[in-house]
């Protein structure tokens, strides 16, 4: 690690919708002696918050100026409609934007969907935020059209949200300033894209095996995990094999054609040795 003056840390940002839980687990794991400091940010003030050096990295929504940011792209969601439960909508598995002509669609300043033409009606007037939105969908004004993690974020007992299969989707991503490249940014690189403890870069330990390093992650690090026997032989794609790899059906056939009725004779073995 760098010879800093003052104690390591790490500021990680991120926008509404993202939940950084599981990384900052792996993290506190990985690397208890650097704290991670959590920074809340909007989706358009988050990359501000990037090149402003307020945060280290970030999980934000694409796209992203490459010219002085870095990002990997992590996953797409799926676009929702929030609408009442008493709506039409309600009650089919998934809509159109074609079945929406007739609503109402609010469009938040927020928004980050980024539409040429969002659905439906336009309201009169442009909600702030999503979550204000929110509350106008409750008060029966109109629908929303959100990536689903933010329908989740402002659930509400009297709304419901079903997916809409033809609208622009949302795309979550770890951005970084280019020029700000560290340690510790590679050691949160390597944890968002799976690498193991030995096969991270930045404050890896000492290297092992490629074959250990493939399952044995958690039990490498050697911080609490529960170590399995024959941990090293286990790979995470393609280990098992032969029945196991069939589930239950494949556990029968590996005790051959007989299945359960095998054992059954096994259980009396003594009974064909009598003689006359």
């Amino acid at each position: 690690m760098t010879g800093s003056e003052v104690p390591p840390s790490f500021r990680l940002a991120y926008v509404p919708g993202v939940t950084p839980t599981k990384w900052v687990r792996i993290w506190n794991e990985r690397l208890p002696d650097v704290p991670l400091t959590l920074v809340a940010v909007s989706a358009a003030e988050a990359f501000d918050v990037l090149r402003d050096r307020g945060a280290d990295a970030g999980f934000v929504r694409l796209p992203v100026d490459r010219e002085d940011l870095s990002a990997i792209p992590l996953y797409t969601e799926t676009t929702v409609v929030v609408v009442p439960r008493d709506h039409v909508v309600a009650a089919v598995d998934e809509v159109t934007a074609e079945d929406l002509a007739d609503d109402i669609v609010l469009h938040p300043l927020d928004d980050t969907l980024g539409w040429e033409r969002p659905p439906g009606r336009p309201a009169f007037e442009r909600p702030a935020t999503t979550e204000d939105a929110v509350e106008l969908v409750a008060a029966g004004v109109g629908l929303l059209v959100v990536p689903q993690s933010l329908a989740r974020l402002h659930h509400r007992k009297d709304l419901t949200y079903r997916p809409l299969t033809d609208a622009p989707e949302s795309h979550v991503a770890l951005s970084w300033p280019e020029e700000a490249t560290t340690d510790l940014v590679e050691d949160f690189i390597g944890i968002v894209r799976g690498r193991t403890v030995n096969s991270s870069r930045g404050r890896s330990q000492t290297s092992a095996p490629a074959s250990g390093a493939a399952s044995g992650a958690t039990s490498a690090s050697g911080k609490g995990k529960r170590p399995q026997a024959g941990g090293g032989r286990k790979k995470p794609v393609g280990g098992r094999t032969g029945g196991t790899a069939g589930g239950g059906a494949g556990g029968k056939s590996s005790r051959g054609g007989a299945g359960g009725s095998g054992g059954a004779k096994s259980g009396r073995r003594g009974k064909p040795r009598r003689r006359s």
